[in-house]
């Protein structure tokens, strides 16, 4: 079973400063998971981790990750910006978008990141914008299925990034031409695997392309990224990940494809999100009210707009009821929110123990792609962010939005009026 990082006497004591629902953050597990990573693959002189600012965009867990020696990968004007303030610069950033905008290409070139070209126009766009680098990364789209023996993994084929196989071999002589010196290839070719074998299979590709592309146009090639890809178990049963067969895996491939070709300098990187944090994340809420009518509904204070993915995607979360850990699962609920959609569901006829209104919950496994996705419909106001210190000591790392937050893009006019800038009434 699942075993939240947080107990029903540690959140009774949060919430007398923090009111749910908030998501909270493990930094202890945060750290040691960043230390396992850097471990299985130190095989590699030149690894690197460039951790997804978009799966949990904070400052303060970005400043973890980067003591940790991880570097960020953006994909946006401000998650550049974010990576920026960090106090992340340079080759310490990995700048991979699509559909670029300019302002957004302009300030990666001013920070001095790692651009990864998502489409071959995009040569002479950036050229336009802010020259050619000396280092250049392009990203590579098979097409057709990614398979894994016999299991389809994903369709890359029906993916909008990334160059063709023959796109990159001229990509690569254009690039060369407007001088380029220094080569980066990366792919993503599958989402939240939970398979041994899918970064040693995606290497497989990135590192036989890199030596055909080697032979074909003399290019200097420095790195391969993996790009993310590898994933969690959300359900409590089946087997997690091994980090360390995962890269020994990938580790066999460099020594047979690589070395082979006097490439074994080349460096690996990777730009993991969910792997990173999402099993250090929970959405803790209370529950507000139950309904028993053609079902038993159990609902909280927090809703599809704190947790996106069961309700966009039908993904399971598992969710521990605090204090009642131990209880038996005999009660059959659908566990909701308050958003005006019938989706606004964490969870459909799962068995809980008995709930009653007042308990607490932890929703397990928000800590990346949690918080991140969040929107405002119906004017729900995003929850506060709390990080676990190592010491036990909880630290406030973003505060829950405020209706004046809510209104602040309104304001070319007074729309809170009575309301005062807390949003509360004013008599």
């Amino acid at each position: 079973m699942k075993k939240p990082f947080v107990t029903l006497e540690q959140v009774k004591e949060i919430v007398k400063t923090y009111p749910t629902p908030f998501h909270i953050y493990d930094e202890k597990g945060i750290r040691e998971n960043a230390r396992r990573l850097k471990q299985a693959f130190s095989w590699n002189k030149g690894f690197k981790e460039y951790f997804a600012v978009k799966a949990t965009p904070n400052p303060f867990i970005l400043k973890i990750l980067k003591e940790e020696g991880c570097g960020a990968d953006c994909s946006s004007l401000t998650e550049l910006m974010m990576s920026d303030a960090c106090g992340l610069s340079g080759e310490e950033i990995m700048f991979s978008s699509n559909v670029t905008p300019r302002e957004d290409y302009a300030l990666a070139a001013k920070l001095g990141a790692t651009i990864n070209l998502d489409d071959i126009t995009h040569i002479d766009f950036l050229e336009e914008i802010a020259g050619i680098p000396e280092t250049i990364c392009c990203r590579y789209n098979p097409g057709g299925l990614f398979k894994i023996e016999s299991q389809i993994m994903d369709t890359p084929g029906e993916a909008k990034y990334g160059f063709t196989r023959e796109q990159l071999t001229e990509g690569f002589k254009i690039l060369k031409a407007k001088g380029a010196k220094r080569f980066g290839l990366h792919a993503f070719l599958a989402s939240n695997t939970v398979s041994n074998d899918y970064y040693p299979a995606l290497a497989r590709i990135l590192f036989t392309t890199a030596v055909e592309l080697k032979n074909e146009t003399g290019a200097d090639i420095k790195f391969i990224n993996l790009s993310g890809g590898i994933g969690i178990n959300y359900r409590p049963e089946g087997e997690e990940n091994d980090i360390f067969k995962i890269a020994d895996g990938v580790r066999k491939a460099f020594e047979e494809i690589l070395v082979p070709a006097g490439m074994g300098d080349v460096a690996i990187y990777t730009e993991l999100g969910r792997y990173m944090l999402a099993p250090y994340g929970h959405l803790v809420a209370k529950v507000l009210h139950q309904k028993h009518t053609h079902k038993d509904y159990i609902g909280l204070d927090a809703c599809a707009a704190n947790l996106m993915r069961p309700a966009m995607y039908g993904a399971y979360h598992h969710i521990t009821v605090l204090g009642k850990e131990n209880a038996p699962c005999d009660h059959k609920y659908d566990v909701t929110g308050g958003l005006c959609e019938n989706n606004d569901k964490f969870a459909i006829d799962r068995m809980l123990p008995e709930i009653k209104t007042g308990d607490y919950v932890v929703i397990h496994d928000t800590g990346a792609h949690g918080f991140a996705m969040g929107y405002n419909y119906n004017g729900k106001l995003r929850s506060a962010e709390l990080l676990l210190k190592e010491d036990g000591s909880v630290q406030l790392i973003r505060r829950a939005e405020t209706p004046a937050d809510y209104f602040a893009t309104f304001d070319f006019c007074d729309i809170l009026g009575k309301y005062g800038e807390k949003g509360k009434i004013l008599v």
